[in-house]
């Protein structure tokens, strides 16, 4: 099978893609102290610049927003700066970089916030499993406090302030998380959002606090800077949805009509619990289902192989694909495609946390093929 078409130039809002072979954000939890990105991360991203686009790991808008240790920040000027030293990385190597923003939502815990206060949610729901605190312990976790309406200007306020700092640091544009069971998806999902206000019960209301961070961010930094990542059908962190495919339709409609750079879909495989081992394109059911809602460009994710890739974007599906787990392994992933190359194996047991082992050190093809010459 020919891969050509994934080599075929690609255009985003405001950036050129060479090729339309994605690096997905990926939890990696090697962040410096205070959420701050530092050398190693920009050797990790560096070496990955390659990729048609890169998307960093999910990163907190606010000191509320943190989820787990060592993740980094875009809320502090030490950030920023840190993030300036991974931009610079990725652009001395020609690549084009997305800084995603979240905030984890009732994903979090207390010890996260300097006052110990409670995380926050769109209702008091307890979400199930073990949260890790911020010294790396895993303890159950806490029932979120339910953000009251008037603290909700303040969340879309951090998201654009992010957004802001995403620039100043060197990013070419933003990608908001509405995923993965985050904050903005609890307030999607009717599952995890049992509110009686304006941002809660029909799926109009529940589409606001993310329509007001989209918008919001668009008029600060252009809607072709702007990309978006949700998860239909997934049960990452507890959520549900009572009628997913005419919820996330209207969901997908709106962010249509705001022109935005992209739309990135995760597929459930990947969105729930794990990715399954027989995964193919014919269980791509999300950019089957949702793909001709919305009219501008579609990245699709979920434990895609690279035929699978070229089939997905050969029957318009989407028009790009992302690989998470094989860009992990393998910094120079586009051109072991191209070539037809094996591909490293992926260790698990690195993925998060640590330093070089399992981040930069995974061979590229050109070494690999000097060392054995």
């Amino acid at each position: 099978m020919s891969n050509d078409i994934l080599f075929k130039p690609l255009k985003l809002g405001a950036l050129n893609l060479p090729n339309r072979i994605v690096m997905p954000a990926l939890t990696r939890m090697r962040a410096g102290p205070g959420g701050v990105p530092n050398a190693l991360n920009a050797e990790y991203y560096g070496q990955r610049a390659s990729a048609g686009l890169n998307i960093t790991e999910a990163t907190a808008i606010s000191v509320q927003g943190h989820g787990y240790p060592q993740m980094p920040g875009i809320h502090s000027s030490e950030q920023i700066e840190g993030w300036r030293l991974v931009t610079s990385a990725v652009h001395a190597q020609g690549g084009r970089f997305v800084l995603q923003i979240v905030h984890h939502g009732r994903w979090s815990h207390s010890s996260y916030n300097p006052d110990g206060s409670l995380p926050v949610a769109p209702s008091a729901i307890t979400p199930p499993g073990n949260a890790y605190t911020i010294t790396s312990e895993q303890v159950p976790y806490e029932t979120p406090r339910a953000l009251e309406t008037s603290e909700l200007p303040s969340i879309v306020a951090d998201f654009r302030q992010a957004a802001k700092n995403a620039r100043a640091a060197g990013f070419d544009a933003v990608e908001i998380h509405g995923a993965n069971g985050f904050l903005l998806d609890q307030f999607l999902q009717d599952g995890s959002n049992k509110r009686e206000d304006a941002y809660g019960g029909n799926i109009e209301n529940r589409t606001r606090l993310l329509l007001e961070v989209v918008d919001g961010i668009a008029d600060d930094i252009g809607r072709d800077r702007v990309g978006v990542r949700l998860s239909p059908h997934g049960n990452l962190g507890g959520l549900s949805d009572s009628d997913t495919v005419p919820h996330f339709g209207y969901v997908i409609s709106e962010l249509s009509k705001r022109d935005l750079a992209y739309l990135h879909l995760i597929e459930p495989r990947a969105s729930s619990a794990g990715i399954a081992d027989d995964a193919s394109i014919d269980s791509a059911d999300n950019a089957t289902l949702f793909r001709h809602l919305y009219h501008g460009p579609v990245i699709t994710a979920g434990g895609y192989t690279p035929e699978m890739g070229v089939v997905a974007v050969e029957r318009g599906l989407a028009d790009a694909v992302a690989f998470g787990r094989m860009f992990i392994a393998n910094p120079d992933l586009p051109e072991r495609i191209r070539a037809g190359m094996p591909l490293n194996a992926f260790d698990r047991s690195t993925s998060y946390g640590g330093g070089a082992h399992g981040y930069t050190d995974y061979p590229a093809l050109r070494a690999t093929t000097a060392s054995a010459a």
